[in-house]
């Protein structure tokens, strides 16, 4: 099957316009998947709530952080994983899923990784188990999802890199299109990308409609029966 091609710029920003529950509304439209499925559930927290929605493109892997290595005090970090995240096009968010029981006992997501990420063109990162060094994260402009916040980066190493893996019961293939906001993140299938801000922008107006006709002195049970229909 052909990958579908990387979106252009106004695409993307187009995808950006929108709140990740708008999107969602949109892409259930084109019936290519099971509208309970593509999203993350409700363990994977937003840490930036007041960002604007990000999209981008995921790089994958896997990690620990509760057991030490074999030999020596800690884990080193790998260049193979870096140059993973290259192959993805940009903008790339980086997802990591903890396999850890629980995850989130150490957060290899801070401030130097966030500036290594940074300059690798990632503008998100995405995982079940912890970040820290929220402040400085934050300055840095790189936006956190995740399970929980942690302390120390413990002992977080990375395996698997490039796997299709899971995070928040959101499945995660590598260069799939992620969309993310305070309500969490979802999945675009990309053969329908580029389609979906103009669904989006005609649920919105109907939904507005419906709006604004509860908030107006002609509300009424009767006629909202028929509101309802026209929006169908």
């Amino acid at each position: 099957m052909a990958v579908a091609p990387v979106l252009t710029e106004g695409e993307l920003d187009a995808l950006r316009r929108f709140d990740t529950c708008m999107i969602a509304n949109a892409v259930e439209t084109f019936n290519v998947r099971l509208h309970n499925t593509g999203f993350t559930n409700a363990s994977i927290h937003c840490m930036f709530e007041d960002a604007p929605p990000m999209v981008g493109y995921a790089a994958t892997a896997r990690l620990r952080s509760g057991q030490p290595p074999m030999v020596g005090s800690s884990f080193r970090d790998r260049g193979d994983f870096w140059n993973s995240i290259l192959e993805i096009p940009a903008p790339r968010i980086l997802v990591l899923e903890d396999k850890d029981n629980p995850p989130g006992r150490g957060a290899i997501v801070g401030d130097m990784h966030s500036a290594i990420l940074k300059a690798l063109g990632c503008i998100g990162y995405v995982t079940n188990g912890a970040v820290r060094e929220l402040p400085s994260v934050r300055a840095i402009g790189i936006q956190l999802f995740a399970g929980s916040v942690a302390v120390s980066h413990a002992y977080a190493h990375i395996f698997d890199v490039g796997a299709a893996i899971t995070v928040g019961g959101m499945e995660v293939r590598p260069g799939e299109l992620l969309h993310g906001d305070r309500h969490g993140v979802l999945t675009i299938p990309r053969e329908i990308a580029a389609k979906v801000p103009t669904v989006a922008a005609e649920i919105q107006r109907a939904e507005q409609d419906v709006i604004d006709f509860c908030r107006s002195s002609a509300f009424s049970v009767a006629k909202l029966g028929e509101v309802m229909k026209k929006r169908a």
